[in-house]
């Protein structure tokens, strides 16, 4: 156990990757009210709002009203996604405190969803990362199917590597590792995360797992042997991936406190009160949350 990391940092990215696949609408007060909920948990970082095209994403749509309503707490990051100059002129209005920008580790996923090679996605970036420096602002990196594309198969650990460069380059403070379809096992994690390393620093990189194969928490944890030590997370496993039919979403955060709690690694975040915020939005949503650690603390505390 001495080589796993003593400490790791969570990153709740339920209130924005969680629920931007919803379909029904989830008003701002239910989304505020989450964000509290985390924010109390002890989150350090909690991604809160995406500043894009109401008509590609209605549910975040209220994004200016849920970051302008929240009670922050000192020294935690509430980031938002920037796609674009407008969306990052937005979130400076919001007082974001991290921008996220993104893009793919597939050129098939690049070029079917934004119709643009991966090298042309990044450079639509430039003045997003240019002012989010200027401003101050922490700037953090997402590269999607870095292990794998809906529509390709198999990305390459180069073609992963050249884009953890260009965000880099960019400036981008943290850097994160996306398996956005959840096909990843634990040694291709070990292979591309040890690839990464080559490119950024490790205390930079984050691993973000969706549990579609039920391979996320295995992924995790080959991630930690390999020094990673920052991890997105969405309460109640909340989510989903449009591009993989039947995609469960990401990996729920109650499921990763619960592995963590077990290994002796810190987190500085109360797993009761995130059992509760799952418990909240998943009682909103009408349905059983996908945690299975969040589902079994209820259960016994129900009696």
């Amino acid at each position: 156990m001495s080589s796993l990391p003593k400490q790791v940092k969570i990153v709740e990215v339920g209130p924005r990757d969680g629920l931007q696949n919803e379909k029904e609408n989830v008003p701002a007060d239910i989304k505020i009210e989450l964000v509290n909920r985390l924010t109390t948990a002890g989150f350090q970082n909690i991604e809160a709002a995406a500043f894009v095209s109401p008509k590609w994403v209605p549910q975040m749509a209220t994004s200016a009203d849920v970051m302008a309503s929240i009670s922050r707490k000192p020294g935690v990051i509430y980031s938002a996604l920037t796609p674009n100059m407008q969306g990052f002129e937005l979130a400076l209005a919001a007082k974001a405190d991290e921008v996220v920008i993104f893009g793919s580790a597939s050129e098939a996923f690049s070029q079917k969803n934004i119709n643009c090679s991966i090298a042309e996605s990044i450079a639509r970036f430039e003045g997003v990362a240019k002012a989010a420096k200027e401003q101050g602002i922490r700037l953090r990196g997402s590269i999607s199917c870095a292990f794998g594309c809906p529509y390709q198969g198999d990305v390459s650990l180069d073609a992963v590597a050249d884009v953890v460069g260009r965000m880099r380059d960019l400036g981008c403070d943290e850097i994160d590792i996306a398996d956005t379809i959840g096909v990843a096992t634990p040694r291709k994690t070990q292979a591309v995360m040890e690839r990464a390393i080559r490119e950024f620093r490790v205390d930079g990189l984050s691993g973000h797992f969706h549990d579609t194969y039920g391979q996320a928490l295995a992924n995790i944890y080959a991630s930690l042997e390999v020094g990673i030590a920052i991890y997105h997370s969405s309460v109640s496993g909340l989510g989903g991936c449009p591009y993989a039919k039947g995609a469960t979403g990401n990996v729920a955060t109650e499921d990763v406190l619960y592995m963590m709690q077990g290994l002796g690694i810190a987190t500085g975040i109360d797993l009761d009160i995130v059992v509760d915020a799952g418990q909240f939005i998943s009682q909103f949503l009408n349905r059983k949350g996908a945690s299975r650690a969040g589902n079994a603390i209820a259960a016994k505390r129900a009696g």
